[in-house]
């Protein structure tokens, strides 16, 4: 029997190509103009994001844009090359990064993949430790419209998410050593946000999903595509594996954008109530993220500085994300072995 010959596609969410209005003003339409993202009707979503977010918001986001931007680049799309190389190093099978919004596309990237004329299968890697249809469903579903529309010849196979697997998690808080080995108060995780409409939308059975406080604790099928769930794994076995007692951490929601109710406590409002409480130094760790990016290094790294300082706070130190950590490149490895 002839083994299939694959390559590894790893995906991400996108960047700008460069910090100004109007690359960030294209980037914003393309990932806002997406239905997985925005989950309301082609009308709606239109009027919203050219009336209510492509007037104003591209200046901000550039501004934000600017200030961690590096001579590589995005620090996303660079961060995500050096990956890239470093897992290439550890497979003979062709290595390719994508990105759902920007570039280099997910198209460009089968695109090559299918040019070389002998792959059977594409191990594709979506790297979001978490379910959400707005990150990895969107992703899964760009590839096949590409596969179907290009009629490429070789098929998909996925990366489940990974949330809860032991080496993700041993990786992260190997990773997260060093500052946890810092004089520090409290450790916040901050996970990306979505609006509650999503997880319900997710929700397969349509009736367990945010309809009790303790959704996420009782056992259901729908916690397959439960993101909120799925945070509260990884917190749990994080905690767990580096013994952080349960004072001296809690659990926010970042990233909040429109009047949707999203998933709550929010970061800003948690960072204001711990430095209320007394607290000087905190540690933000952000694993809904493998790799640094305007999230984490801008909007926690700059701005929740700024936030938890003006609320009395001393120090806030952002936990880097895994990027290219050997061991976090070693475990990627081990998902690449052919099974």
């Amino acid at each position: 029997m002839t083994s299939k010959k694959q390559a590894i596609l790893l995906v991400n969410l996108g960047s700008p190509d460069a910090p100004d209005e109007h690359s960030v003003r294209a980037y914003l339409d393309q990932f806002l103009m997406d239905p997985y993202v925005i989950q309301l009707p082609w009308p709606l979503r239109r009027l919203i994001v050219s009336l209510l977010v492509l007037p104003k918001r591209p200046k901000d986001s550039a501004h934000a844009y600017q200030s961690i931007w590096s001579p590589e680049g995005s620090p996303l799309i660079a961060l995500s090359r050096q990956l890239q190389k470093a897992l290439q190093a550890k497979t003979t099978l062709p290595v390719l990064m994508a990105m759902r919004y920007g570039k280099p596309s997910i198209e460009s990237a089968l695109c090559e993949l299918q040019a070389q004329g002998d792959i059977d299968e594409v191990l594709f890697i979506p790297l979001y430790p978490h379910f959400a249809d707005s990150t990895v469903q969107t992703s899964i579903a760009e590839a096949e419209r590409i596969i179907k529309q290009h009629k490429l010849t070789f098929s998909l196979k996925v990366q489940a998410s990974f949330y809860a697997q032991e080496d993700y998690i041993q990786s992260l808080v190997t990773s997260a050593q060093e500052a946890l080995a810092s004089d520090y108060d409290h450790l916040l995780f901050s996970y990306h946000g979505l609006p509650e409409s999503h997880l319900k939308k997710a929700d397969p059975t349509g009736q367990h999903c945010m309809n009790s406080p303790d959704c996420c604790s009782q056992a259901s099928t729908a916690h397959a595509t439960c993101y909120r769930h799925q945070v509260l794994e990884t917190t749990k076995a994080f905690v767990e594996k580096a013994q952080i007692p349960a004072e001296k951490y809690s659990i926010a929601f970042q990233s909040r954008l429109g009047r949707a109710k999203w998933l709550e406590p929010s970061t800003e409002e948690t960072l204001r109530e711990l430095a209320a409480k007394g607290v000087k130094k905190v540690l933000v760790i952000c694993p809904a993220f493998v790799t640094d990016c305007l999230e984490t290094l801008e909007e926690i790294g700059i701005r929740g500085q700024e936030v938890f300082t003006e609320a009395g706070g001393e120090l806030l130190t952002l936990v880097p994300c895994l990027n290219d950590h050997p061991e976090w490149v070693d475990t990627l490895a081990k998902w690449c072995e052919p099974s």
